[in-house]
């Protein structure tokens, strides 16, 4: 681990940049209204054709209290009757989703995001992973990638034990910082007592792979109080670790308006605390894989890494890269095949188009030739921070050197630099560059030089 990362202060204040996260390529930002239900059902033609194995993401939107860091799709209520109606709609697009597809196409991972998952009664949970039963292939036998994200504040034993029951092995926890100063200024008040229960429930009852997800970047953040955040995580020993760079963005994300930007930490501290987080985690025992995510050398994202076949997808890093991944809910993303698609991000559109009998698909993107291949290079650069070049020209048919020509002085820049290694056979990401992994894939992205870099977050 310790060799994994060299950090590198000048060449962070260079290559910092803002981009995206290349959960996908193309990227989100690409998808156009062009894209609608009939590609959808066509391209759920060919995946029951295919018998290819699924990926399930279903989005719960529901959230009680509101986090001002947040920015994802969410409704925040404190009436759970809301769920009802919202369950009845989701049940309809499993039943419309599925009749496309065939028995035999086994669910290999499933994940519950949000909003808070845990929002919803043990009834309604109960309810929803019947259906999801009903008109899905899903594992009896433990076998599959099935998680969850819990907040600590909506979950207890009983809960853990029913989400154990209902087959989940995996869960995500948001913690995002233990101090309590930190905590009142987004809003997010939760004890590491609380943390700490729902991780012995889990751990008693046998979960496969625990998560936590922190945050560096918040207001009233220092770097002191910050390390002791993380070094109490570290104590828990969460299977993997998420750190991410608080992207302050109120003029995108209504919530974050709530926080005062002179309580935001200067981009030095931002770095610091940082720096001192991998450090730690290094001392602890973490790899890092990448993009804002450790994982212990035995946690099957490390193993993955190590054997080449790590994958990267809407769902982060993941081993189940393979399957189409069909979104469930309000804002939900699918990917199957060479189709991205998303669901309605407006809760009232995307119910009354169920109402309506209709699926909720509001906009995509289908892959050209072009999009495929510089998919593939960023997949292998962001997972594996390395890029064969045969390996690309034998799958695309293309002489890589020529196809990229316009790029190489980029990239002869960056091996200048030292960020990466750049000779006839590849491209290896070098320590130094490890952190700044986007910037790489970025001169890769066609679409990047006529987008507006204000809807990304920066690099670090």
């Amino acid at each position: 681990m310790l060799d994994a990362i060299r950090w590198d202060t000048d060449l962070i204040h260079r290559y910092d940049l803002a981009g995206p996260r290349y959960t996908s390529y193309p990227t989100a930002v690409q998808f156009t209204s062009q894209v609608g239900t009939f590609d959808l059902l066509h391209a759920l033609r060919d995946s029951r054709k295919a018998v290819r194995p699924l990926s399930l993401y279903v989005h719960v939107p529901f959230c009680a209290n509101i986090c001002y860091y947040c920015a994802c799709n969410k409704v925040i209520t404190k009436d759970r009757g809301r769920a009802q109606a919202y369950l009845q709609r989701l049940e309809q697009e499993i039943q419309l989703v599925a009749c496309h597809l065939d028995p035999n196409q086994r669910v290999q991972q499933l994940h519950f995001g949000g909003g808070t998952p845990t929002f919803l009664s043990h009834d309604e949970l109960r309810q929803l992973m019947a259906q999801l039963r009903q008109h899905f292939n899903l594992l009896d036998d433990d076998s599959g990638d099935y998680g969850i994200e819990i907040d600590p504040r909506e979950a207890d034993w009983a809960t853990m034990g029913l989400l154990r029951e209902l087959g989940f092995n995996r869960v995500s926890i948001g913690v995002q910082d233990l101090d309590p100063e930190v905590q009142r200024a987004v809003n997010r008040l939760q004890s590491l007592e609380e943390t700490r229960a729902v991780i012995d429930a889990a751990r008693t009852l046998q979960f496969r792979s625990i998560n936590i997800d922190l945050i560096y970047g918040l207001p009233k953040q220092t770097p002191e109080h910050f390390a002791n955040t993380v070094a109490e995580v570290i104590s828990l020993q969460p299977d993997r670790l998420s750190v991410f760079n608080y992207a302050h963005l109120p003029e995108r994300f209504l919530p974050q308006r709530r926080i005062n930007s002179d309580d935001l930490p200067a981009p030095a501290v931002k770095l610091q605390m940082l720096q001192e987080t991998i450090e730690q985690l290094a001392a602890a025992g973490y790899n890092y894989i990448g993009m804002d995510h450790f994982a212990l050398p035995d946690d099957e994202l490390a193993i993955a890494q190590e054997e080449a076949t790590l994958q990267r997808n809407f769902q982060g890093y993941t081993t189940h890269g393979h399957c189409d991944l069909i979104g469930l809910g309000v804002s939900a993303i699918s990917q199957i095949g060479d189709l991205y698609c998303q669901n309605s991000s407006d809760l009232n559109h995307y119910q009354n188009a169920l109402a309506g009998a209709q699926l909720a698909t509001s906009r995509g993107l289908l892959c050209t030739a072009d999009d495929r291949l510089r998919r593939a290079v960023i997949q292998q650069l962001i997972c594996h921070f390395s890029l064969d070049f045969e390996s690309i020209e034998q799958a695309f048919t293309v002489d890589f050197r020529g196809y990229f020509a316009e790029l190489w002085p980029q990239l002869e820049a960056m091996a200048s630099d030292g960020l990466i290694e750049l000779n006839a056979e590849g491209i290896r990401v070098l320590p130094a560059g490890r952190l700044l992994v986007r910037s790489v894939c970025m001169v890769f992205d066609a679409y990047l030089e006529h987008q507006n870099r204000q809807r990304f977050s920066r690099v670090i």
